[in-house]
């Protein structure tokens, strides 16, 4: 199995092209600070993801904006901290700032040139839209959460994906899933029967930051440790078929 062997390419956005761990601590700083809390930023960032995907299961039709209120709320809570609802609302609103990695828009405009490319991400329409604007490719399919009605790792979802790419004429085996977080994507794209590529952007890092849930169990087909290296990868094969320059 090669990269080249897939004709879409489909990304997980937050946490694979979209820093979000990055969004989510600086959005977090107001709070953690009045909590008085002397947290590490993967502290931070754990205690946002077992908040998370909690909230997510509880309401799965909710908009994200109104999941990371909710997620402020519960935290608040934990930490027994007064809710100050103009730090709610600009953390419910945090998805418009949260910065593409450095690698994103130069990867994704390189595949751009081979591969069609889909988004499959636990977000709502309107705020992809902030993330699109930045990541400066257009995508051949969008699916988010609020088109399914469920949250990843839901197996809905990836069902959706490929009944939207099989409409459009892509069979389940010409589409390798991009992703870094093994329990929202890799598991349950191992169910479907997705081949998958991990980008494994926490490398060298403990814990599992804003994820938290382990997926010791999942399994995929390839792993960078960024975009960047996928691109290289994906050079290589290229060039050995044509001996040309890839930019």
């Amino acid at each position: 199995m090669k990269l080249t062997d897939f004709e879409v390419l489909s990304f997980d956005c937050y946490g694979t092209l979209i820093d979000w761990e990055s969004g989510i601590f600086n959005a977090l700083k107001p709070l953690v600070v009045r909590s008085g809390k002397k947290l590490t930023r993967d502290q931070i960032l754990e205690v946002f993801g077992r908040h998370e995907s909690p909230q997510q299961k509880a309401t799965p039709t909710a908009l994200y904006s109104d999941i990371l209120r909710k997620v402020y709320d519960r935290i608040a809570k934990e930490w027994n901290v007064e809710i100050n609802q103009q730090e709610r609302e600009a953390f419910g609103t945090s998805v418009q700032h949260w910065p593409p990695f450095p690698d994103s828009i130069k990867a994704l405009n390189y595949f751009k040139q081979f591969h069609k490319l889909a988004i499959l991400s636990n977000i709502d329409r309107g705020e992809f839209e902030f993330s699109k604007e930045k990541l400066g490719v257009e995508f051949d399919c969008v699916v988010t959460a609020q088109d399914v009605g469920s949250y990843k790792p839901d197996p809905r979802n990836f069902a959706y994906l490929m009944d939207a790419l099989g409409k459009m004429g892509f069979e389940k085996t010409s589409i390798l899933h991009v992703a870094e977080s093994l329990y929202h994507d890799h598991v349950p794209a191992n169910a479907a029967g997705l081949a998958s590529s991990w980008i494994h952007r926490r490398h060298g890092k403990e814990g599992f930051g804003a994820i938290h849930v382990p997926a010791t169990e999942a399994t995929y087909n390839f792993r960078f440790i960024s975009l960047a290296k996928m691109v290289e990868s994906h050079k290589k094969l290229i060039l050995e078929k044509t001996d040309n320059v890839i930019v």
